[in-house]
């Protein structure tokens, strides 16, 4: 165990908040998957040559992807041949594999259809986008703004109803792109919102029922700058001491902050921040909810992350705690799994987050179910397993998209 809590240390903090002077250029990196059964092997040779990680290990028999830059292909591979371990490449050069990423299509005035979702786009775009589709349903949706980043953006999204007054009907929250790297959120959650209206009769059920306050874009620094700098960054964008960039928003929630799950070193991926609630988007995303609570309440806050297909309910911060509803919640998940499965034959792994990925205190979905009392809170990891990571190509966007709207008519299935 201690070598595991050692690893995910060094997987924390490996590159993760240091400024570039320059955009990032990942060409020759190669992204290794690296089988883990026994951590002290790995996380001798994260450390001594210095390498930056993707996914952490939960335990001993698991996997840990690691980025190899080009220097450090031929020691890596004699370090990795020598202690015996076993490993696949995700990427042979994943410079080339964000080139394809990033072929962004131009997006014209009263694009939001099918063809949006067939690339990825800029941040400007997903604005347009937004405001097209309010204006595609002038009686039914708004933009919203939960408020505004540390660069000064609008954290934009767009609000939904049915019949009735808007506002009248418990809410129902979505988060993507909170790690600003985890591009298939942002696109799965648009299509998510697209489909509310384009399922005639599933759409129309749910809007009569919730009123839905979809934000794509939950980190808007962040994801600009993985357009334009580094495509790999995923905290905010905020300078700490020392001159490393970034809060992982995720680890910044004002509740059980302290903790395990993350860590008080400025440069690291899992940074908490200074203080709980610190963040400027968290700021404005716990005030934005506290008003929906207060409200007509908050029925579901799911929080859309990638990689790894899980479906994940309360907690992060502790894997012995469980929700009062926790039956209920687990139902749920394993619905949305279910009907993910049915689609394209994706599997998905539910259960509690802590127990599922890693201790991760100071998230949203902890704060929601026990701060505000939000009913059912879930946090997500799209596609994939590995094969791409980060870095899915674009042709997996509308998959994607149609698997994770039939896991959530699904869930809201079962929701009393």
């Amino acid at each position: 165990m201690q070598s595991l809590l050692l690893l995910a240390t060094l997987l924390g903090s490996a590159l993760g908040g240091a400024i570039p002077s320059q955009s990032a250029n990942y060409n020759g990196y190669k992204v290794m998957r690296v089988s883990v059964d026994d951590t002290s092997k790995i996380s001798h040779i994260v450390s001594k040559l210095g390498l930056e990680t993707w996914k952490f290990p939960k335990s001993t028999n698991s996997n840990v992807d690691i980025v190899v830059p080009p220097k450090k292909v031929a020691e890596f591979e004699k370090m990795s041949n020598a202690a015996g371990l076993n490993k696949q490449v995700m990427h042979e050069n994943l410079g080339d594999s964000i080139k394809s990423e990033m072929s962004f299509r131009p997006y014209s005035y009263g694009g939001a259809n099918d063809t949006w979702f067939q690339s990825y786009h800029k941040y400007e775009d997903h604005l347009k986008f937004m405001k097209d589709f309010q204006g595609a349903h002038p009686q039914n949706a708004e933009i919203v703004t939960s408020g505004k980043s540390h660069e000064g953006r609008d954290i934009t999204g767009v609000h939904v109803w049915g019949s009735g007054e808007k506002g009248s009907k418990p809410a129902v929250v979505f988060h993507g792109t909170v790690h600003a790297r985890e591009w298939i959120t942002t696109m799965t959650v648009e299509y998510i919102l697209t489909q509310l209206f384009d399922d005639k009769e599933a759409g129309a059920a749910l809007l009569e029922k919730f009123d839905f306050y979809i934000f794509p874009i939950a980190n808007p620094d962040g994801f600009v700058f993985t357009t334009e700098n580094d495509r790999m960054w995923r905290k905010n964008r905020e300078q700490n001491e020392g001159g490393c960039y970034g809060t992982d928003l995720n680890r910044n929630w004002p509740y059980k902050w302290e903790g395990d799950g993350s860590t008080t070193d400025p440069c690291s991926e899992t940074y908490r921040g200074p203080s709980p609630g610190s963040a400027p988007e968290t700021k404005a995303s716990t005030s934005f909810i506290k008003g929906l609570a207060d409200g007509a309440g908050v029925k579901m806050f799911v929080d859309w992350h990638s990689y790894s297909q899980l479906f994940m309910t309360p907690y992060g911060y502790s894997c012995s705690a469980r929700a009062p509803n926790d039956d209920v919640l687990q139902e749920m998940a394993s619905s949305f799994a279910d009907a993910v499965k049915a689609v394209h034959g994706t599997s998905f792994t539910t259960g509690p987050i802590c127990d599922t990925i890693y201790q991760a205190n100071g998230n949203s979905v902890d704060w929601i179910v026990d701060e505000i009392k939000g009913e059912t809170a879930f946090a997500a990891e799209l596609r994939d397993t590995g094969m791409y990571g980060f870095v899915l190509p674009p042709e997996q966007i509308i998959p994607s998209g149609e698997e994770t709207w039939a896991g959530v008519k699904a869930m809201f299935s079962k929701l009393k």
